[in-house]
């Protein structure tokens, strides 16, 4: 591949709902570029983006992959992305990277869970779009039906420049609105004709709107448009440019990837309506000021880790898009966030697996580096002279947790070297370790996520491992007081053993822990036993009467006891309090507690009865409803957390994928009696 200036590239993230076809788009454009020789198939397996095993054997996108070609003298940096919400991940990391979006749309499903979050994350990172409608030629395939779908859903600044010649089998290309003219085939010069008679009338309806729409873009040309005045082609043409990059306009064309009909000329679009990838402006963070600054091209280095993956052979691989300056194979640059130099090695572009070697990357560029010590998914490499930092990537807070177990004993640490390396690559993996259920937890995106995480670690690290769902941490309290003695005494020829203690067990307010209150007077209990005896008490507070579980919320006074001067040990009255301990909770109305978790849930208004309803179904408290943007609410509620450890499974289930949430520890409760029961007997039945 040739070295190209950044005036000369595009960077564009290919994005969709899974199945739409963006991998198939991807590999179409590849072949029609002639990056590749020979067009592949998802079903076999042998795509130039889908090549890691999980991907080939699912018939899904797991990782956003980088296919650049080269078009017109113009080097297009494709990024593929996965289309399923598990993977949100990788599509936030490539809009960091790119300067536009194409949304791939299938010609018969339309608008699907997936478009529309594509669209709102792009929305965010405010992109221009251009939107493709692959698979004209199926069955079904219904182009006017898609354009009223797209306008519902994203409004009328969809704009078809495109319509299609041929229906469904008969599909044989492209009506180009802007030049009047048909293009059959795979669009090369040779198969212009003009436009046949039956699709003149629409066509010229069509290019009228899009004259209409165009104008909007400019105001001096909408007020000569309005005023009757002929606004010329180019005109026109710089009408849409300007819309297209301003995100005012959204434009819409079509083609099928498997007859590779439709990809040339989207090419032609991207680079014609798109931003060269110098253009655009962006903003850092002065890490001597501490305050934002918008830069651009011609400043000192910059550039951003949008993405690490590791390589069996290479190691590390850092993908880095460069805002400004340029990096060079065999220099040393700065991590502005880690404070660390690092020495860059080799240079190169992937294209899927294989690398393509570089010199350096230029301002506007992609670039993968080998082997960087200190640099991860997020951080920022810049000219040391001149230290900025790029706001973080924001990644989706995990949704999903799984307690992990290794299938062999002795594994655990090779468990934790291999998850710690997974999460370098995926910032949405998160693992900690609970120490009061002594599990391991692996939380994600979802159970899609989680299985695929385990299969890399099965095949890269060749560690297994099973998961389950995590224990709940309940609790036991007291509702009661009551006042005992307990008395520890036996004889055994030599010395005996004897403790005797008198206490008093009462609860204490939610979140008040535990107290231990000494009333001795008199010395009716040594000073020297006092320590054993609140010892005793803490021991017994780990494993409660009820079900074993940590007792919470209580206060014990030590009123009074006995000793023998010979008989009497530290080890007698520890004994001694744990009897008191458990004959005092009997008697103090013991009840289970269960940890309750508040939760955020943001869905579509649509969809909000549903999501209470489960909710309600789950024992769960509805707090209150919230209207946020575009006919999206967030219900606000309170839920046993034994009910939603799947959650973000029920939750994709109610909303079509749509629905998202957030939750967070909130206080304890008491269970109710009948569901104590069941936990009680279970927990007897597990010892």
């Amino acid at each position: 591949m040739k070295d190209y200036t950044g005036d000369k590239i595009r960077n564009v993230a290919i994005v969709g709902h899974g199945g739409a076809g963006t991998t198939s788009v991807t590999e179409a454009l590849l072949y029609r570029s002639g990056a590749i020789n020979r067009m592949c198939k998802v079903e076999d397996g042998t795509t130039t983006t889908d090549y890691e095993p999980e991907e080939i054997k699912r018939q899904v996108s797991v990782n956003a992959t980088l296919a650049p070609v080269e078009w017109r003298d113009t080097k297009i940096n494709f990024i593929d992305t996965p289309g399923f919400a598990d993977f949100v991940a990788e599509v936030k990391g490539a809009f960091r990277a790119v300067d536009s979006a194409l949304i791939v749309v299938s010609a018969t499903a339309g608008v699907q869970v997936g478009t529309e979050q594509c669209w709102k994350l792009a929305e965010e990172a405010n992109l221009p779009r251009i939107i493709f409608v692959n698979k004209m030629d199926r069955e079904n395939a219904d182009f006017l039906t898609i354009l009223e779908n797209l306008r519902a859903k994203f409004g009328k600044r969809v704009l078809p420049l495109q319509l299609p010649l041929g229906k469904e089998d008969n599909f044989a290309g492209l009506i180009d609105l802007f030049k009047m003219k048909a293009y059959r085939g795979n669009g090369n010069g040779s198969d212009e004709i003009d436009i046949p008679e039956e699709y003149m009338e629409t066509a010229k309806e069509a290019r009228e709107k899009m004259i209409e729409s165009a104008v909007e873009a400019d105001d001096d040309c909408m007020m000569r448009y309005l005023e009757g005045e002929d606004i010329s082609d180019e005109e026109i043409m710089q009408c849409l440019i300007k819309g297209i990059r301003q995100a005012i306009i959204f434009p819409m064309i079509c083609g099928s990837a498997y007859k590779n009909i439709g990809l040339g000329r989207l090419m032609n679009a991207i680079i014609d309506y798109t931003y060269p990838a110098i253009l655009n402006d962006y903003v850092v963070i002065d890490k001597a000021t501490g305050e934002k600054i918008v830069r651009d091209a011609n400043a000192p280095m910059a550039a951003l880790v949008f993405k690490t993956t590791s390589d069996p052979f290479v190691g590390r691989l850092s993908f880095v898009r460069v805002f400004s300056g340029t990096i060079k194979s065999d220099s040393v640059i700065y991590n502005s966030r880690r404070e660390e130099e690092e020495r860059i090695g080799n240079l190169f572009s992937m294209r899927g697996k294989t690398q393509l070697p570089m010199k350096e990357v230029v301002a506007g560029g992609i670039g993968v580096v080998a082997k960087l010590q200190y640099t991860f998914t997020g951080d920022t490499l810049c000219d040391k002279n001149s230290q900025v930092e790029f706001p973080p990537i924001e990644f989706p807070l995990p949704m999903y947790t799984r307690a992990i177990f290794s299938k062999k004993k002795g594994d655990e640490d090779k468990i934790m070297s291999s998850l710690n390396r997974l999460m370098d690559e995926d910032p949405t993996i998160i693992v900690t370790k609970n120490h009061i259920t002594k599990e391991t937890l692996i939380s994600g995106m979802g159970d899609q996520h989680i299985e695929i995480i385990m299969e890399r670690m099965k095949r890269k690290f060749g560690v297994e491992a099973d998961l389950r769902a995590p224990a709940i941490e309940y609790r036991e309290t007291i509702r009661g007081s009551a006042e005992v003695e307990g008395k520890y005494k036996k004889q055994s020829g030599g010395h005996g053993q004897y403790g005797h203690v008198v206490i008093k067990m009462e609860p204490l307010p939610p979140g008040g822990g535990f107290e231990f209150v000494d009333k001795i007077f008199g010395g009716a209990v040594p000073r020297q036993y006092i320590p054993a005896v609140e010892k005793g008490m803490n021991e017994a507070l780990e494993k409660g009467i009820l079900a074993g579980y940590r007792v919470v919320d209580m206060r014990i006074t030590l009123l009074d006891g006995s000793y023998h001067t010979v008989d009497s040990s530290e080890m007698a009255f520890k004994t001694a309090s744990n009897i008191a301990f458990k004959k005092a909770m009997e008697q103090s109305k013991p009840v289970l507690l269960e940890p309750i978790y508040s939760l955020n849930v943001t869905c579509a208004d649509s969809m909000m009865g549903d999501v209470i309803g489960d909710l309600n179904s789950k024992r769960g408290h509805i707090l209150g409803m919230q209207s946020i943007e575009d006919g999206m609410s967030i219900v606000s509620a309170q839920v046993p957390y034994a009910e939603i450890t799947e959650y973000a499974v029920d939750l994709r289930a109610i909303t079509q994928g749509l629905g998202t949430f957030e939750m967070k520890f909130d206080h304890y409760e008491d269970v109710p009696a009948k569901i104590a029961e069941k936990i009680i007997a279970d927990r007897k039945k597990e010892e």
